[in-house]
């Protein structure tokens, strides 16, 4: 099956049920699958192959779902991007995937012409929103949706694209330990595999509404939309929990069933009196991106007490791992549950052998939903994806985390082995945060780390030798920072030092540090 069959399959069946709630936007399935179908139509005479990758960087948006099916069903590989990238960093991803086109908000378009200018591969720009009314004659040329799906008005049927599930549906950009982005690639096998396995043990229906306030560029956030469109649920889309008191008045208005949230979500939530609030449509909630502080788990039951709480761990490269019965919590509160239906999981030593019941190891996963690989980056495929201690020798994914494992399977997450930090749901590489402070003409060496937190899972924090003979504040190193990075890359805390320890060959010894912040 093809990730795009979902949407298909479930169109016909239900083409007058609301599919997307954004604002005060409604779109129904039927209505969905058209405006897909037409903007597939309308990539495929701009020159789209199949295979060819195309950036999508908008926020949570109607237009951004569109896209999504529309690239798929035009045989193409969508790559999401956060719409808070700054301009460096999308210029690495779209010449690291060689994107074919770029689907962005047309308030930014001027601000990034010139970028797109230098890039001969990037043939089309689409963009959405006002401000663009015909078609911009530089190039590469761009187009507004709204103008390509007039175009395509009759074009309503899905094109005929000679796609298998063998074929790439995305690239999924996670940061990795030398900081550059990895771009993980998923087949719709791999993601078909999940989508379902997942909607098996949340138990997902026809009339859940899920209400997701997590961005579509984050694979979480992501496969609420893939997902319900298989059970053929309703999605209502919420741009983020900036505003908490809309977002769930929202939840109410809408008799929302789901809501899935990463810890520092739940953290927020839990410091509001939920009391005023409705929530009793709730059927479930889960949490994943970080583990989950037993406090808030506890909160979430207590104010929410009819909704089955969810708990669960993932990774771009498989999308989830991991769930933890709601039945099994009170037994253990701190673990992440066992492997998910239709995956094998083990927790091994260095050299590949389950470890025994309460003792640490690598968790090493197989199974349909792992990823094919990362794009053009053989040696870090081959480290990732290697034979396990499995009934076959094909690859299975070393996630490089550390976890124990009791003697009924469960799992209880220790740590990782790299010095990634994953802060707010999200995976910051301390390497990219270290490259937007030396920048700064002051920093003269910087290093970063992450702290526990309650709140945001990790802290980010900073440790900045100045330059002899300058000056600069924390909120002025803070600003800079923001300038360069995503918003949840910047960091939390900025320590200034005379010296950091460094090894005899000159490595910062980020060890050190680490030991005196225990």
């Amino acid at each position: 099956m093809l990730l795009q069959s979902f949407l298909e399959e479930t169109a016909p069946r239900v083409p007058q049920k609301t599919a997307l709630v954004c604002g005060s936007r409604r779109l129904s399935y039927a209505e969905l699958e058209n405006q897909a179908n037409q903007m597939a139509h309308a990539l495929r005479s701009l020159g789209l192959r199949p295979g060819d990758r195309v950036v999508i960087h908008l926020g949570n948006c109607v237009e951004t779902v569109v896209a999504i099916f529309a690239v798929l069903k035009a045989g193409g590989v969508f790559v999401m991007v956060n719409p808070t990238t700054k301009t460096k960093k999308l210029a690495y991803l779209l010449d690291h995937c060689r994107a074919a086109a770029i689907v962005l908000p047309t308030r930014r378009l001027a601000a990034l012409r010139p970028m797109f200018g230098r890039r001969e591969q990037l043939r089309a720009v689409i963009t959405t929103g006002r401000g663009l009314a015909e078609t911009d004659p530089a190039k590469p040329p761009a187009w507004t949706m709204d103008d390509l799906l007039a175009r395509h008005a009759e074009d309503t049927a899905p094109p005929a694209i000679p796609t298998i599930d063998m074929d790439l549906a995305a690239l999924l950009y996670t940061s990795g330990s030398t900081g550059s982005p990895k771009g993980v690639m998923l087949t719709h096998l791999n993601m078909v595999s999940a989508a379902r396995s997942i909607i098996s043990y949340l138990e997902n229906r026809p009339d859940d509404v899920i209400l997701n306030v997590l961005p579509l560029s984050f694979g979480y956030g992501l496969y609420q939309v893939l997902m319900a469109a298989q059970f053929g649920g309703t999605v209502v889309l919420e741009p983020s929990l900036a505003y908490p008191h809309a977002v769930l008045s929202k939840l109410t208005e809408e008799r929302a069933t789901g809501l899935p949230l990463v810890p520092t979500m739940a953290a927020l939530l839990l410091q509001m009196d939920l009391g005023k609030y409705d929530l009793s449509s709730l059927r479930y909630v889960t949490s994943a991106g970080a583990a989950l502080p037993v406090e808030h788990l506890e909160g979430l039951r207590r104010a929410i007490p009819q909704a089955k709480i969810y708990v669960m761990y993932g990774q771009t490269e498989c999308a989830r791992v991991t769930y933890l019965p709601p039945s099994a919590i009170d037994q253990r509160p701190t673990s992440v549950g066992r492997g998910m239906p239709n995956q094998e999981v083990a927790v091994v030593d260095p050299v590949g052998r389950r470890v025994a019941s309460g003792e640490t190891g690598e968790l090493v996963v197989r199974g349909s939903h792992v990823m094919k690989g990362y794009w053009e980056m053989p040696e870090a495929t081959q480290a990732t994806l290697r034979p396990g201690p499995f009934a076959d020798d094909r690859p299975a994914l070393w996630t490089g985390d550390l976890f124990r494992i009791d003697e009924e399977g469960y799992l209880y997450f220790v740590a990782r082995k790299d010095d990634i930090i994953k802060s707010r749901g999200e995976k910051v590489s301390p390497k990219e945060v270290e490259d937007a402070l030396y920048c700064h003409p002051a920093v003269a060496e910087a290093v970063v780390l992450g702290i526990p937190d309650e709140v945001l899972g990790e802290a980010i924090k900073a440790f900045v030798v100045l330059r002899p003979g300058c000056e600069v504040s924390e909120q002025e190193l803070l600003r800079h920072a923001a300038e360069q990075l995503e918003d949840f890359m910047v960091p939390q805390y900025i320590e200034f030092r005379d010296t950091l320890p460094k090894s005899e060959n000159g490595k910062i010894l980020k060890q050190e540090l680490q030991e005196v912040l225990a």
